[in-house]
This record gives structure tokens, C-alpha cells and sequence, in this order.
């Protein structure tokens, strides 16, 4: 990732520049001389920017479901984005994690491995009160969990891993289950401290409650499905074909949707002195003769051509054209 300067960075650099404590042309020369880039091969990267990229959509995606689902269920205003998407090693991601966490490890069937999911506790907690009726507020005291309060939490965040199995039905059927819920991020030992794991960071806004959650993917359990993580791939993939009885239902379902058909006799045009005298019995001769067809609307939209008759005791008009894109009839 490259170095980004800051704003006074910026502002320092150019002071500096305007005074003539350093030279533009200085800076011209190191510039195009030739730079030596370290890598650091405890800290490989084995994620292509391409796959980056399809991992960043995939829990955009969980980001705008996660946050429709839990503004239903906690019923009130929640606002879920990614922050980032990075990839390091697992040793660097745990010592990141503060002490005193909620870890939520799942292992996502059928894929062989585990993800874990840290969430803040103040994020966890204003849940917890707001689904208890409270008025969604942080009391960070994740070493003492009840009972209650664990099954809690579990119940909400497996609920939060069928959003997460919604996310990746696009390119993979899974079937996630929580499988511990973990506090100190020292006893949990996903894969070996070196293995390159991906973690997407969410920015997460309860109420008046602000943190974070972080998605930890081990490089190793989603090996398999890396080459479907592929961009071009997604692209090349045809829509899934509905089933014929599907089919049928859709088709039975829009034939039962009403229409407006107009059926129009004539137009005419008047001035408006002509309208605001307009009185009771008072005529308005159209501009069509009584021979022309009438026009059919269906919707706002010309279809049909017709002539006005009689069914019994009822005006009806008999269809005697069909229209055509344009306005032209068949003929």
C-alpha cells in the first residue's frame, strides 16, 4: 500500500519549497533515480488486487443486509459500511484485537476451516440492550457475561451469519454455524501465526453507539474458491434459469394485474377564454369524423384501433386493428 501524506504533511512540504529549504529539482532527481521496494516475505501477498476487489463487493453487499436486518430487529437506526479490506498475517490481526473482545468463530460449511468475526463490545452491547428493551447503550463489561446475556448474543449473531451466507451465495453455497464465542483473542488459534488472512473492517453506528466489527478470512480455508472470486468470472456467468413451474406462477400472477384501457373519441382544441365560458350544454366539436377509428389506450400507451357499438343495454367498442411501435397499424 502506498504512503498517502497528510494534509500538514502537504502543507510542510510546500512551505519548505517556498522558502528554499529544499529544491524542486533535488526532489526531480531522487524521483527518477532508481527506488529498491523491500517485501517482507513473512508478510506475502497472496491475494491478487482482482480478488481484493470481489471480496470488498461481496461484503459491501453484507454491509447493506446487515444493516436493513438489524435495523429491524433492534428498531432503531443502524448504519453498517466497510472501512477496509486489507490482508496480513494472522499473528498481526490477533495482536491487533483488543485484550477483552467478543469473538464470534463460525466455521463456514462446506468450506474446511474457520472465520471469526470480532465485534466491538460497545457495538455488541448496545445490541444486547436494545434487544433487552433498553435505549441501545454501551457498558463494556465483556469479562463478565451471564449466561443469559451469552445465549443472547449467540442468537443474534448466528442471525448475523445467514446474512453473511446470503452475501456469498454468489459464489458459493454455504451454511455457516457459530461454533464458540470466545472473549480473549490469545486462546483462539485459527491457523498458524504466519498464514496471510484477509480482514474486511466494517464501520458500524448503533443509535448513538459507534465501532467496529472485523471479518477474519485465513487465506488457507478460502483457497478453493479463489479462482470464482475472479471478476471476469463473474461476468462470464449466465443467470440461473427459472424453474417451468416458476414460470408459470410469474405468468399466472401478471394476468391477473389490472389494466386501464381509454378509449378515446376525439381531441379538440380550444382557447382558454373558450373553456372558462364553457356552460352546461354547451357543444365541443372534435376533430375526427364519425367514420375515422378510434384510438385504444392501454395504460398511457396506444395499442389498439376500434369502432364504438353496442352489447344489450351497454357501450361497448369492437377492436378492428392492432397498433404497432410508431403508431402504425398491421395494415
Amino acid at each position: 500500500m502506498a504512503d498517502v501524506l497528510s494534509q500538514g504533511e502537504i502543507d510542510a512540504l510546500l512551505s519548505a519549497l517556498s522558502t528554499g529549504e529544499m529544491d524542486a529539482e533535488e526532489l526531480k532527481k531522487e524521483e527518477s533515480e532508481k527506488k529498491i521496494k523491500v517485501y517482507d516475505f513473512k508478510r506475502a501477498l497472496r491475494f491478487s488486487k482482482d480478488q481484493i476487489r470481489s471480496l470488498t463487493r461481496i461484503h459491501e453487499n453484507f454491509a447493506r443486509l446487515l444493516t436493513t436486518q438489524l435495523s429491524a430487529q433492534l428498531r432503531t437506526f443502524v448504519q453498517i459500511s466497510v472501512a477496509s479490506v486489507d490482508q496480513l498475517p494472522y499473528d498481526e490481526f490477533i495482536r491487533s484485537v483488543p485484550k477483552m473482545t467478543l469473538l464470534n468463530v463460525f466455521e463456514p460449511t462446506p468450506l474446511d476451516g474457520r472465520f471469526v468475526m470480532e465485534i466491538n463490545p460497545n457495538v455488541a452491547y448496545a445490541m444486547l440492550d436494545r434487544m433487552l428493551g433498553g435505549q441501545g447503550k454501551a457498558v463494556n463489561k465483556v469479562e463478565t457475561l451471564t449466561e443469559i446475556e451469552t445465549k443472547i448474543l449467540s442468537q443474534l449473531f448466528q442471525k448475523k451469519l445467514d446474512t453473511f451466507r446470503e452475501a456469498w451465495e454468489s459464489v458459493v453455497d454455504m451454511d455457516p454455524y457459530m461454533d464458540e464465542l470466545e472473549v480473549n483473542p490469545q486462546f483462539l488459534q485459527l491457523v498458524s501465526p504466519n498464514e496471510t488472512v484477509v480482514v474486511i473492517s466494517l464501520s458500524t453506528v448503533i443509535g448513538e453507539t459507534s465501532g467496529m466489527i472485523n471479518i477474519c478470512l485465513p487465506h488457507v480455508v478460502i483457497e478453493s474458491i479463489l479462482p470464482k472470486l475472479s471478476v471476469h468470472l463473474w461476468m462470464q456467468q449466465k443467470k440461473k434459469e427459472r424453474e417451468p413451474i416458476e414460470l408459470e406462477s410469474i405468468k399466472s400472477n401478471v394476468k391477473k394485474a389490472s389494466l386501464d384501457v381509454v378509449v378515446e373519441l376525439g381531441k379538440s382544441q380550444i382557447t382558454i377564454q373558450e373553456f372558462l365560458n364553457l356552460d352546461r350544454d354547451d357543444i365541443i366539436e372534435l376533430d375526427q369524423l364519425i367514420e375515422d377509428p378510434l384510438l385504444i389506450c392501454v395504460g398511457e400507451h396506444p395499442k389498439f384501433l376500434g369502432q364504438p357499438g353496442k352489447v344489450k343495454t351497454k357501450i361497448a367498442v369492437q377492436i378492428t386493428d392492432h397498433m404497432i411501435e410508431g403508431g402504425e397499424t398491421n395494415e
